[in-house]
């Protein structure tokens, strides 16, 4: 009965920002138990039990990894941004359809899969796994059965947790601890790759030498920001020759019209649901800054390198930023749209001068 503790405890041993008290507080322990053995009987029916290990051996030259758990575009960001701990390996990448475009020129990965038909001529030493959901190892039983694997959250599931330095300490746990916790720090982040045809693209367009950036929309409103009219105006009353370049996906075109019929074009640039991920976030390379909400878009930023200002609601910038990020964020602990735009100019104008004394 006890064993279902590895489902809100840290499996190494340092620790991270997470919420497993606020989850256990709001959560039956029977249900938690529950969740726990129909996970450990489905990888029993699966024949997988026996082909689970602690660690990731010198051996292990060719592995598959499966990350299909949490498939939005921020979460998977983060959850593999420790590939960059398997560099001497070869690593492909399941996962979800939407996710392929974001790794197909990925300096770690060297092909990504999101068939189960396309990885049945493959052998590997190693499976290692996103979660222990049923459709995880559904998936590694059918294209690698015999294969032993190992798991990153496992058993884990329920609670928040920082998902970066999750995944970091995590895959440092199955490396033996090969990095110390100060390590660890300096280097986890979210990293992508930018191909020579998206930069190409992105640099055809002849955006401003200088520019801030700004991403709007999202998927939850409650971390929709409404007022971004009034920063951009308060932005231009401090610098008239300010120029800003809006971007975002398909779900923040209403908000950018809106946006244009209150501007003079000259000093705005729509690049909203224009270009793909991995080209947006070459975009965002090139800012001084970007302003934005948490979302796919702050990783995307993170992972390039440009300075935030993030706005967060529910989940503080500790739970989804790390020490390595440059951040100036605002949180409050119901909506973004309770931040006031007064709040974020004095955030950008802190972010401008820090970065303009530490050149």
């Amino acid at each position: 009965m006890l064993s279902f503790k590895k489902t809100y405890t840290l499996p190494f041993k340092h620790d991270i920002p997470n919420y497993s008290l606020v989850f256990l507080a709001q959560n039956s322990s029977l249900l938690i138990w529950l969740k726990y053995k129909k996970r450990q009987l489905f990888i029993k029916l699966k024949h997988q039990k026996f082909l689970e290990i602690s660690q990731i051996l010198p051996s292990h030259k060719k592995i598959l990894w499966i990350n299909i758990s949490a498939p939005s575009l921020g979460d998977s960001l983060m959850d593999l941004s420790s590939r960059v701990m398997l560099e001497d390996r070869s690593i492909d990448l399941f996962t979800d359809s939407k996710n392929v475009d974001l790794y197909k020129d990925d300096k770690i990965f060297r092909r990504v899969f999101k068939d189960e038909n396309q990885v049945f001529d493959e052998s590997y030493d190693l499976v290692i796994i996103d979660s222990y959901s049923s459709r995880s190892i559904r998936i590694k039983s059918k294209i690698a059965y015999l294969t032993t694997f190992v798991g990153i959250f496992g058993y884990y599931n329920g609670p928040e947790v920082n998902r970066i330095l999750f995944s970091f300490h995590r895959l440092n746990q199955l490396l033996g601890y090969i990095r110390n916790k100060n390590e660890i720090a300096e280097i986890a982040r979210a990293s992508i790759s930018i191909s020579d045809f998206d930069q190409t693209i992105i640099q055809n367009l002849n955006l401003p030498i200088s520019f801030v950036a700004i991403a709007i929309g999202g998927e939850w409103d409650y971390r929709i920001y409404k007022k971004w009219s009034k920063v951009i105006k308060l932005l231009l009353t401090q610098d008239a020759n300010l120029k800003i370049v809006i971007v975002g996906s398909a779900n923040a075109v209403e908000i950018v019209s809106e946006i244009l019929e209150n501007f003079n074009n000259q000093n705005i640039f729509n690049c909203v649901a224009k270009f793909t991920f991995n080209q947006t976030a070459q975009i965002i390379s090139q800012a001084r800054l970007l302003l934005c909400c948490d979302g796919g878009l702050m990783h995307a930023a993170n992972a390039v390198g440009t300075p935030v200002v993030p706005l967060f609601s529910r989940l503080s910038s500790k739970m989804q930023l790390t020490d390595s990020i440059n951040n100036f964020s605002l949180f409050d602990k119901e909506d973004v749209n309770n931040i006031s735009e007064k709040k974020i100019i004095q955030k950008y104008n802190e972010l401008i001068t820090f970065f303009g004394s530490h050149l």
